[in-house]
């Protein structure tokens, strides 16, 4: 018996109907069923469901199954908060860069994760995770973990930051921009890449710094070892917010500081033997064979 979480995109039909599929195949095989309780309403919107477990922080599963889009993904990472539980992403709507599987393919793949082989019938692909911690009036807020990046941008428009950034505790230089991103290899593909980053292959470890347009001389994205720390003071007269994943997390003043680094958690993809991420990255851009 196995404990599959579904996490899934609740305002979306087409995904809370793939969600009730799998809902009913695990139940029909003798396997709990395990979703978010913000999710029930929109699951039981197309008919009565008995016999499935809410739990909002999927505690004690086998694999979660993310049903929507690179967003879903991210959101489902973020409850996991580093637990190396396997994630079979199922795509609903346009391609994504980090789901895996067709919507029409969701139990199947399912059914070949639970009862196969690892390395015969699916792989296993871990996904480096950033790590963040932020410092306000010199008071530790905490730390959070992150997929695609951390962003430290601009509140006005209309107005550069200015942040100083230091690399294993040595200054490094004084950006004047809109933002600054610290992305992992996964994110590259994220908002990195629309501020003309490099794409980087998500099996790498690297940590991906890429300004947003600079106003300065140096406008180059860094590609710096996962060992490596970075350290963001946030400097002039102008506050900043932090996004982690999109998210806005915190708004920092003058003074305050966000430290990135490398996780030691990752998140873990499973990969059938479909499209590898340079196949999905030749679909995004429609690249010729030749």
């Amino acid at each position: 018996m196995a404990r599959v979480g579904i996490s899934l995109h609740r305002f979306r039909e087409d995904a809370v109907g793939t969600g009730r599929e799998i809902i009913a195949w695990c139940l029909a095989h003798g396997h709990v069923a395990v979703v978010a309780g913000a999710d029930v309403p929109a699951l039981e919107s197309l008919g009565p469901l008995d016999g499935i477990e809410a739990d909002d922080a999927f505690g004690e599963i086998d694999v979660l199954v993310s049903v929507g889009g690179d967003g879903t993904m991210l959101r489902s990472v973020r409850t996991l908060d580093g637990r190396p539980v396997p994630i079979i992403g199922v795509k609903v709507g346009l391609l994504g860069y980090l789901t895996a599987v067709e919507q029409g393919q969701a139990v199947d793949a399912l059914r070949l994760f639970v009862s196969g082989m690892e390395g015969r019938d699916y792989h296993l692909d871990d996904r480096m995770l950033v790590r963040v911690r932020t410092w306000a009036s010199g008071s530790y807020l905490g730390e959070m973990r992150a997929l695609n990046e951390v962003v430290v941008e601009k509140k006005e428009a209309g107005h550069t930051v200015r942040v100083a950034v230091d690399i294993d505790g040595a200054p490094f230089s004084t950006y004047a921009a809109d933002g600054l991103i610290v992305a992992s290899p996964t994110g590259s593909t994220a908002y990195s890449l629309s501020a003309r980053g490099p794409v980087l292959s998500p099996r790498m470890r690297a940590l991906l710094v890429t300004p947003v347009s600079p106003h300065m001389l140096f406008d180059r994205s860094l590609v710096l070892d996962p060992t490596e720390s970075i350290r963001i003071e946030v400097l002039g007269h102008r506050h900043v917010n932090i996004a982690v994943d999109g998210e806005l997390v915190h708004s920092l003043k003058p003074g305050d500081v966000v430290e990135v680094d490398a996780a030691h958690e990752t998140a873990r993809f499973v990969r059938f033997e479909g499209m590898r991420f340079h196949q999905i990255l030749k679909s995004k851009f429609g690249l010729a064979d030749r």
